[in-house]
């Protein structure tokens, strides 16, 4: 008697003999597993079923792998399409040239694992038999179910068993539609696509292995993820983890900190933890999106009562979901690396399946120690996300246009005004270093510049208005000094010198006389040929470039009325009024 075990026995030969005179440096990944153990358990079971098996250690880690073969590449490719269409070997089975494979701890006392011995050359016109190359015997399985057997099993299935078959094609990119459990049109094409894509016969209709196989794969990726179920009764949070990826770290209210396992970056764990209302839970919302963990990019969803934010870049992807109930904001957030999302969107699902609020329990507002490495920069242990650069601008008309140096505003992704208003370069001239920038809403600014026609005396007294700290003490600081130079170190009539200590923040902001009037503005103190000059001397653009390039753009430089010095206070309000925080974010 033949079937599947002389088949999978012949087709293994065949494979052995096609690669024997090849290089045999590929392997066929069938399993890992996080314990060596159960590794060597699992490797035992396959080796009574399959030839060549191995098992090494994965690099570093503590995790196993479980191979089969040497061969040469095309074989093992083809050997595991053919294994995998059997049921022989997991559906997520893979191809690697075991560069990552460490010690070898199967077969157990044995030596490394050799490159199968080269069976007798058949000639041409004699097919492989089961005569062939003696090989490991693989145990006969019953033959599949007919359409007809495999529609009345089917009928017995249960309403969430049926829905779980939608949620494993759905998740396997075959199905689209509703979770309902009704094997409908849409239903029955996306099992006769799976069926196809698995080299099974396309009846629509899955039989009980196939239908076991599907379930298999859909549960097999979070084979060695740990997920248990947590207690945390300080957040009053029940929810599965991925705990042989994660493990407690430390609670930062609102938030207890679950961190990656050695010296790994990802995955993370947040569980949310506070109490309020509505407002809380949106001010949450929006305190999230200022961090690190939170990218740009990405869906949010505001609910009523809940929200979802996500935000990915190139290196992870983080989602957080939080809910109010009974005065209390509780949720979680998953940050786990780019490049692995079926694995991701299946703890997702663990996570929000398992979550519960545990009544009457919330963390406290104190728990937790300070440590000595707090920073303003972070938020709950968590870094906030800071522009590329600030510096800084100023307000140049009524409705709001800024005037900045053309260094904050150069390969933005987007600019900002005072860290909320967004604007969008208008435009920029590198050779005068000027830049326009539009407000993106309207503005009514408390004052704007008005320019001195002017021309200002030697040695008068000025003031610089700027953020020299780059937004850190959130309002703008007033440097005094005066005016050395009607014109640069190389005579450059659009420039004046300043004698005055400017901080690099300063960069872009308004230079004031006494009277409150416009003199120029602050543009980088180093000269055209790179030397870094002394930290007195600064540099601004005079009146008469600002109004011409104001002029190109469409705008008017407003000339100030003849007066004289007013008091500090007021010159004060007028500069910090005028002045506005340029952030590019990239």
């Amino acid at each position: 008697m033949f079937g599947f075990m002389r088949s999978l026995v012949v087709v293994t030969a065949a494979f052995v003999a096609a690669g024997a005179q090849a290089q045999q440096n590929s392997w066929i990944q069938v399993e890992a597993q996080p314990r060596l153990q159960a590794a060597q358990e699992r490797a035992s079971d396959y080796a009574r079923r399959l030839p060549n098996v191995a098992g090494f250690q994965l690099g570093s880690t503590n995790w196993h792998a479980i191979v089969v073969g040497p061969y040469d590449e095309d074989v093992a490719d083809r050997l595991r399409r053919d294994l995998r269409s059997q049921g022989a070997i997991p559906g997520d089975s893979f191809v690697t040239d075991g560069q990552s494979f460490g010690t070898q701890f199967w077969p157990i006392g044995g030596a490394a694992a050799q490159a199968p011995a080269t069976p007798a050359t058949p000639s041409p016109a004699a097919p492989l038999t089961e005569t062939a190359e003696p090989l490991p015997v693989i145990p006969a399985e019953p033959a599949d179910e007919t359409p007809a057997e495999a529609r009345r099993s089917e009928a017995q299935l249960t309403g969430e068993e049926r829905r779980a078959l939608q949620v494993a094609l759905q998740w396997e990119g075959f199905y689209d539609a509703a979770i309902d459990g009704a094997f409908g049109r849409g239903t029955r094409a996306s099992m006769g696509e799976w069926q196809a894509a698995k080299g099974y016969d396309v009846t629509g209709v899955l039989t009980t292995r196939q239908r076991t196989e599907l379930l298999a794969a859909y549960n097999a990726i979070l084979e060695g993820l740990g997920m248990e179920t947590v207690r945390d009764d300080v957040a009053g949070i029940e929810i599965k983890l991925p705990l042989a990826m994660v493990g407690f770290d430390t609670y930062e209210p609102p938030f207890a900190h679950y961190g990656p396992h050695k010296d790994a970056k990802f995955p993370k764990v947040l569980l949310i933890s506070q109490r309020g209302d509505e407002n809380t839970l949106f001010g949450l919302y929006d305190i999230m999106q200022t961090l690190e963990i939170v990218p740009e990019e990405g869906a949010r969803e505001k609910r009523r009562s809940s929200f979802t934010l996500i935000g990915e870049n190139a290196e992870f992807i983080s989602q957080t979901e939080a809910v109010t109930k009974d005065g209390t904001v509780k949720g979680f957030t998953l940050i786990w690396p780019r490049g692995d999302e079926k694995r991701r969107q299946r703890v997702i699902d663990e996570m929000t399946a398992s979550f519960t609020a545990i009544p009457g329990q919330v963390m406290d507002d104190l728990v937790g120690d300070p440590t000595e490495d707090q920073r303003i920069d972070l938020l709950a242990g968590l870094e906030v996300r800071r522009p590329e650069v600030s510096l800084s601008g100023f307000y140049v008309d009524p409705r709001g246009h800024v005037l900045t140096t053309s260094t904050a505003v150069q390969q933005c992704s987007r600019i900002t005004l005072n860290e909320e208003v967004e604007a969008t370069l208008k435009a920029s001239d590198a050779d005068s270093g000027l830049a326009l920038l539009t407000p993106d809403q309207a503005l009514a600014p408390r004052a704007f510049a008005r320019f001195q026609p002017a021309v200002p005396r030697l040695q008068s007294d000025v003031v610089l208005s700027g953020y020299s700290y780059e937004g850190i003490l959130g309002a703008p600081s007033l440097t005094f000094g005066t005016l050395a130079d009607l014109r640069g170190l190389n005579g450059e009539e659009t420039i004046k010198r300043l004698d005055l200590a400017a901080q690099p923040g300063d960069v872009g902001g308004p230079v004031l006389d006494v009277s409150g009037a416009v003199l120029g503005m602050l543009v980088p103190g180093i000269d055209k040929d790179g030397r870094a000059l002394p930290d007195q001397v600064s540099f601004a653009v005079d009146v008469e470039t600002i109004a011409g390039f104001l002029s190109d753009n469409g705008l008017s430089a407003t000339a100030a009325e003849r007066a004289g010095p007013v008091k500090a206070g007021v010159l004060n309000d007028m500069a910090t009024d005028m002045t506005v925080l340029v952030s590019c974010w990239r």
